[in-house]
């Protein structure tokens, strides 16, 4: 039902004259009006690190919360967590457009028609030498990474238009600032996604449409970890972000105006020697992730 009226005309809600000389809301009507009117955001990869965070933050604070990922185990659990009545879940592939199309519909079917925000969450991650790590892992880095944010976008449009002050989050990497070794194919994604987040916030505007990212070096999630195979600048630069703390920088990022939202001071420092030192941007960024040395 895309309407008050079409939820009468199916006989969803029945007037009585006790509810209509009283001027209370029938039970059915007051869901219905809650649905319409309390904001909501779509996440991928909502099964677990950031996206689960996220969604369990923003639920914290009223917001219903659609959650989508290939883990129906994982999201079922969490909608169990969160509650019922203030989220739904959605199985579905971000690297298949038609799988990410029926899950947005589905959400828009508990929100009213409304996405408040978008949050381009899903990401995967594989380190180690460029040489070693097989062809076949690499372009499924970038189907999900980057085509997965494409899918996201796309799908989401017709909820996020008509949606007053709707704003799409991706997210980005501290490894967007500078390639970076032992993750190249990942760092390139977020090059990507960072260009896009640029040029669609340009393009959006007019549509109301907010778009920015964030930022973040390497977050204690399972895909950090528990990987079998971790990045030289992984141990020399630690694991020093939780996913909370992420979630509430997206938490601030709806409701805030900056394009790139930074975490940590990592990525701070980055930055300011990609500025300060732009001769030496090699020398740093090899300095920070190897060290004296090739591992």
């Amino acid at each position: 039902m895309n309407n008050w009226r079409e939820m009468r005309r199916a006989g969803a809600v029945r007037h009585s004259k006790s509810s209509s000389r009283n001027g209370r809301l029938k039970p059915i009507r007051k869901a219905y009006v809650r649905m319409t009117t309390r904001k909501s955001i779509f996440i991928t990869g909502a099964a677990s690190g950031i996206g689960r965070a996220t969604a369990l933050y923003f639920a914290r604070q009223g917001w219903f919360a659609g959650l989508c990922d290939i883990n129906a185990g994982s999201l079922r659990d969490l909608q169990r967590e969160i509650g019922e009545d203030r989220a739904c879940y959605m199985v579905a592939d971000v690297t298949r457009q038609e799988s990410l199309r029926s899950a947005v519909e589905t959400f828009g079917t508990h929100t009213g028609g409304r996405m408040d925000v978008l949050f381009n969450c899903a990401g995967i991650l594989r380190m180690g030498p460029h040489q070693e790590i097989p062809i076949e892992e690499q372009t499924q880095t970038v189907a999900v990474n980057l085509n997965g944010v494409l899918h996201g976008i796309q799908t989401s449009l017709p909820l996020l238009k008509q949606t007053p002050g709707a704003a799409v989050i991706n997210m980005s990497s501290a490894s967007a600032v500078y390639g970076g070794p032992e993750l190249a194919v990942y760092s390139a994604t977020k090059f990507a996604v960072r260009g896009l987040t640029e040029a669609l916030d340009i393009e959006f505007e007019p549509l109301g449409i907010r778009v920015c990212d964030i930022m973040v070096p390497y977050v204690a999630t399972p895909m950090i970890v528990d990987a079998a195979v971790q990045a030289t600048s992984v141990r020399r630069l630690g694991v020093r972000v939780s996913p909370e703390k992420v979630a509430a920088t997206v938490w601030r990022a709806a409701h805030g105006q900056k394009l790139h939202w930074k975490i940590g001071a990592t990525i701070r420092v980055l930055m300011f020697g990609m500025w300060a030192l732009p001769f030496a941007r090699r020398f740093l960024v090899k300095t920070l992730t190897f060290g004296n040395g090739h591992p």
